[in-house]
């Protein structure tokens, strides 16, 4: 039975949006699957791991078949698609238990799985608290915070991000215990105090489905869950069930010693230096001597090299002799936009704030280490 014929970027584009959550190893073989569900109004694509959902929708006039719901290996029509020309017109084919991915020439027979075996997660109508913000807004959020989150820590609840919602103010935060993320955004709207950590899958889900742009995304606090509505787009997911650091307690208050520098050329002179750190290790440390109107950034390895910069900056205050994780440093200058960064200094003994002159919403906190 013919089910959809159409071209190929009608399929590919959807198939796109819902397949980054997909494992091609699972132990539940159907959550390897895409969901594909057609009504008389619109072709709903779904998948799920679990712990987050994604569903997208295409309107049926484009498509204009018959109703049908049926599983299917995400990852293999997808890559089939791929293959295709960007112009190919594509057949999708129930025969029993397979369906036909047919174009010109070409034919594939992909196992199906019953639709109903499917786990999707329940949506709740009964939001908790509501708002709703630009997309950009929110991807400006997330991509300032993201990197700052912990992997596979002990401590689960640092595996995600902390998005609090109070009054008219959306914060977001990140922290692995070594570093944190801090940015604040003004809301057009008043919400009752929700406090929420984002997986870390969803947070980076959410990060690469996001567009700059002016289209409103509707955020909705449910219980144990957060919905994303934004485009044709539905993101659910599950939180993590824990409390989050006080983030209030990191942000040093104290550092007095400030200096302003070019992002780019810190940047840049962070990553000559690195080349001569131990790349094997994890936490791999920079030296920072900043004096009168200079700052010296050096490298050592194991092997007794060394590498060394000196850049000039518009300082005059106590010398400060610390050291730093180089990839912390660079994680910062590689996701911010501005041109300058502002670094204020207590002691080396004490933790580093880092700011953006032109935003003060944003804080980026690292603490010292011992090399």
């Amino acid at each position: 039975m013919l089910l959809i014929q159409t071209n190929r970027d009608t399929l590919l584009k959807p198939l796109q949006t819902v397949t980054g959550i997909v494992e091609r190893r699972q132990t539940l073989p159907i959550l390897s699957n895409v969901l594909i569900r057609q009504n008389e109004e619109k072709t709903t694509f779904l998948a799920t791991d679990l712990e987050i959902q994604i569903k997208t929708e295409i309107t049926k006039e484009k498509l204009n078949q018959e109703n049908f719901s049926l599983t299917v290996s995400a990852k293999k029509l997808q890559d089939i698609l791929r293959s295709l020309d960007a112009s190919a017109e594509v057949s999708l084919i129930r025969k029993e238990d397979h369906l036909q991915v047919k174009s010109s020439k070409s034919a594939f027979n992909l196992q199906i799985l019953p639709a109903e075996d499917f786990p999707e997660i329940a949506e709740q109508n009964d939001a908790i608290t509501s708002l709703t913000l630009k997309q950009k807004e929110l991807k400006k959020l997330l991509h300032h915070v993201q990197f700052s989150v912990a992997q596979q820590d002990i401590r689960y609840y640092l595996n995600g991000l902390l998005l609090l919602a109070e009054n008219d103010q959306l914060i977001g935060v990140g922290t692995d215990g070594h570093r944190l993320a801090y940015i604040a955004m003004t809301l057009q709207q008043k919400v009752i105090k929700q406090e929420v950590i984002l997986p870390r899958k969803t947070v980076f889900e959410l990060s690469k489905l996001l567009i700059d742009s002016d289209d409103p995304i509707q955020i909705d606090y449910l219980q144990n869950k957060i919905r994303f509505s934004f485009s044709d787009i539905t993101v659910i997911s599950k939180i993590i069930d824990g409390k989050f650091p006080d983030y209030n307690r990191v942000i040093p208050v104290k550092n007095k010693k400030i200096f302003d520098i070019n992002r780019i050329t810190f940047l840049q002179a962070l990553q000559r230096v690195s080349i001569l750190s131990n790349q094997s290790d994890k936490f791999r440390g920079v030296r920072l001597i900043i004096s009168k109107d200079n700052i010296s950034i050096t490298c050592k390895n194991n092997e007794q090299e060394d590498a060394q910069e000196e850049l000039l900056i518009q300082y005059d205050d106590e010398s400060i002799d610390i050291s730093l994780n180089i990839n912390y440093l660079m994680d910062l200058l590689n996701n911010v936009s501005s041109e300058t960064v502002q670094c204020a200094f207590e002691d080396a003994n004490s933790s580093v704030l880092i700011t953006i002159p032109e935003d003060k919403n944003f804080k980026y906190i690292v603490m010292p280490m011992r090399i």
